[in-house]
């Protein structure tokens, strides 16, 4: 019996080694490695599925409030006048100018976006933003709990303009394009057309403000300039990018898809918030950003608007 006792007491304990151990951590990092690229890539895939969801939803509502209203489309954004001077405003989708201070409008849609004219017609706040926008702001004080940005799509500017002050954009080529007011407006040569004219765009989190995208249209054809692609640009205004470098659009016809960037000068990193009220367009596109013989400005240009008298080039 106690020579039973002394081999049990002298029997090793069952352990792994420390050399199995290791083996065993760098098979789970091994997988973790091959597994967290294929997560991210589904986890972008749903993303940019929810996101044509969304654009696809807004597409339909603008179309509908057309429909309900003799063909006239929703501003695209109010002037630079009161609602009380300038009453057209209230015809704008959105009267929101975003930035990253902490004031109610950037992150409570019952300010702004519930009480626009196209609510009605989408219904559900959550498409105004596109799932992949990362952006935060607090919420009532600079130190308030952190809340998401309520809207990252914005409109396509020659899609209803400024209010009342629908004279074309801004700099030298102001006076060559026109602003389509009506869905009748978007005919051939006039236009690009319902099915290649964009209205709604996943902005640049880093620019985004007013509810309007403005295409630059420097170095595009009309009657004032001629083609000349070495004058391309952002002005303020610029695309998103966080579907891996491309950018969900819908369009006049109610379809929708997501674009991809092939200069990488159209995706420059995004860049620190500005808090300044009034001043979320703290993006890259300001100032002018120099973008010569960029394909990607040209894809804007010609599926934003066409000069008066057709497309030039």
């Amino acid at each position: 019996m106690r020579t039973q006792m002394k081999r049990a007491i002298s029997r090793p304990i069952d352990a792994f080694t420390l050399i199995e151990l290791l083996v065993v951590v760098a098979i789970i990092a091994i997988l973790a490695a091959l597994l967290l690229p294929a997560l991210k890539h589904a986890k972008d895939q749903a993303n940019a599925i929810k996101c044509m969801s969304n654009q696809r939803q807004m597409a339909v509502g603008w179309y509908m409030y057309a429909q309900d209203n003799k063909e006239h489309v929703v501003l695209a954004s109010q002037s630079g006048y009161s609602s009380a001077v300038d009453p057209l405003n209230n015809l704008a989708w959105t009267q929101q100018e975003e930035d990253f201070t902490p004031a109610s409008y950037n992150w409570d849609p019952s300010v702004d976006i519930t009480v626009g004219p196209l609510y009605p017609y989408i219904n559900s706040y959550m498409v105004y933003r596109c799932p992949a926008d990362t952006s935060l702001v607090h919420s009532n004080t600079a130190t308030g709990p952190l809340l998401p940005r309520v809207r990252s799509i914005s409109m396509n500017f020659y899609l209803g303009g400024f209010g009342s002050s629908n004279a074309a954009g801004s700099g030298a080529w102001g006076n060559y394009y026109p602003v389509y007011l009506k869905t009748t407006d978007l005919v051939p040569n006039d236009s690009p057309g319902p099915s290649a004219t964009w209205v709604f765009v996943d902005e640049r989190q880093d620019c985004i403000n007013w509810g309007n995208y403005q295409a630059d249209m420097t170095g595009d054809a009309n009657a004032g300039f001629s083609y000349n692609p070495n004058q391309f640009e952002f002005d303020e205004d610029m695309p998103g990018f966080l579907h891996n470098d491309s950018a969900g659009y819908s369009f006049a016809d109610g379809h929708a898809e997501i674009h991809h960037w092939l200069d990488f000068r159209t995706t420059p990193p995004l860049e620190p918030p500005n808090y300044t009220a009034g001043s979320g367009d703290s993006g890259p596109a300001v100032p002018t950003l120099r973008v010569a013989n960029d394909l990607d400005v040209r894809w804007i240009q010609l599926h934003s608007v066409r000069p008066f008298g057709g497309p030039g080039d």
